[in-house]
């Protein structure tokens, strides 16, 4: 990872560079993942299981693709007592963050004989998409929290949870605690973009839904993108990214670790720490090849840090803020020695974490915020997966005659001019 002094022509294309790499699909990718959607589509559950014996397990047959209660009662008896514990926390805690998100219905009379007002309910049914990760030896427990979590605080009737099948046919006993625990009967055993396929389309097993949430790699990703329009999704996420503003008072340590969380993830990965102090820069720099050597995902983090990754040496932490706005970065660590200061500065974020004991992972896990946040800058207007991905507004609208007759003339003009004399017509013919 290159030190670059920021503002720079070299700093600059070098950000230009993090900014562009974005989330490309190939044409190929593209026809490859809608062969997948309309076949699905056309032979449902048949379609589903051949995939799913082709690419992760051939155990899987239709009887089989559903999970069963045993399964469900089987997973929790073999999983860990502790690991049950930290279940239960987290859902906890989770639980009460999003409770904070609802939103109600609300009614109006804001002129004589007018009625205005919103009806807040929740989607009829949500899908979540859980990635099995590893042939499912590293099941991302998470993404069954973030988003099965919001869609129960939302009220949704109906979660579905797809989730691709370890090689034997089972899913980890991991995700189904999990899916138990927060109250998701409704397992199938599929994965990719054929899984999408099954929850916008549905199938004669698995329900159709409204709404697509949670991870996955560039097939579910595009499969999403696809089916967006049919159903309701949380965002079309890319690589994950990290910034750390720092000042002298952060520990190197603890900045190296926190960049390495995210680089670790993917090739793709951008991991950033700006700076107004210059020895800071360099012993994280050294700190950070310490830690790098150590770890299990040493290539792809390397890879990350060297074509996405950068220390960038600031004037002072304002213009290191205003370079984090422009990037608006998934996650943000203000690890500074007033870090509550600086909130009001922070404009573009995906999730902003606070202070030196903050790190990002308390976030991805625990602490209660989701973690499915928006990427490639994409926070200048979008935000993190919550309860509004599950509900949707309808409008109240009620004119006595007299409130009318007061507005008509006003409706007319507006229409005439339009061009929509069928418009106008309604009004004029109540018009007295």
């Amino acid at each position: 990872m290159k030190l670059f002094e920021y503002p720079s022509r070299e700093a600059e294309a070098h950000v230009k560079t993090i900014i562009d790499r974005g989330l490309g699909f190939s044409s190929a990718d593209h026809d490859q993942v809608l062969a997948f959607i309309n076949d699905v589509k056309t032979r449902g559950d048949q379609a589903l299981v051949e995939y799913t014996n082709r690419f992760d397990s051939d155990a899987v047959t239709l009887d089989t693709l559903k999970v069963t209660p045993e399964e469900f009662d089987a997973a929790l008896a073999s999983v860990d007592a502790r690991f049950l514990d930290t279940l239960d926390r987290a859902i906890v805690q989770l639980t009460g963050f999003h409770e904070k998100q609802k939103q109600k219905g609300w009614i109006d009379t804001p002129r004589n004989g007018v009625m205005l007002g919103q009806l807040v309910r929740p989607v009829g049914a949500a899908g979540v998409y859980a990635p099995g990760a590893t042939g499912g030896k590293t099941p991302l427990v998470s993404s069954v929290l973030m988003g099965g979590i919001p869609a129960k605080v939302a009220g949704v009737s109906t979660i579905v949870l797809m989730t691709p099948p370890m090689a034997d046919g089972r899913i980890n006993p991991h995700i189904l605690a999990a899916a138990r625990k927060v109250g998701i009967s409704c397992v199938f055993k599929a994965g990719s973009a054929w899984a999408i396929a099954a929850l916008a389309h549905g199938t004669d097993q698995v329900p159709k839904v409204d709404v697509v949430v949670g991870p996955g790699n560039i097939y579910v990703t595009l499969a999403k993108k696809i089916v967006a329009g049919t159903v309701g999704i949380d965002m079309i996420a890319g690589p994950s990214e990290i910034l750390i503003i720092a000042d002298r008072s952060a520990d190197p340590a603890c900045i190296a670790a926190d960049l390495l969380s995210q680089a670790e993830h993917d090739a793709m990965a951008s991991a950033i720490l700006v700076t107004d102090s210059k020895a800071l820069a360099t012993r994280t720099l050294a700190v950070m090849e310490l830690q790098l050597q150590a770890l299990p995902r040493q290539e792809t983090a390397r890879q990350s840090l060297d074509n996405f990754g950068a220390v960038m040496l600031v004037p002072d932490i304002e213009t290191g803020i205003e370079l984090s706005n422009r990037l608006a970065p998934e996650h943000l660590e203000l690890m500074v020695s007033e870090p509550f200061g600086y909130i009001d500065r922070i404009h573009n974020a995906g999730a902003l974490f606070l202070g030196s004991y903050t790190p990002e992972p308390m976030g991805d896990y625990i602490a209660g915020p989701n973690h499915v946040l928006p990427t490639a800058g994409t926070a200048r207007f979008s935000s993190a997966l919550g309860v509004d991905n599950f509900i949707k507004k309808t409008s109240l609208i009620h004119y006595t005659e007299k409130a009318l007759q007061n507005e008509a003339d006003d409706v007319i003009r507006l229409a005439e001019i339009e061009g929509l004399h069928a418009h106008a017509n309604c009004i004029k013919i109540r018009k007295k």
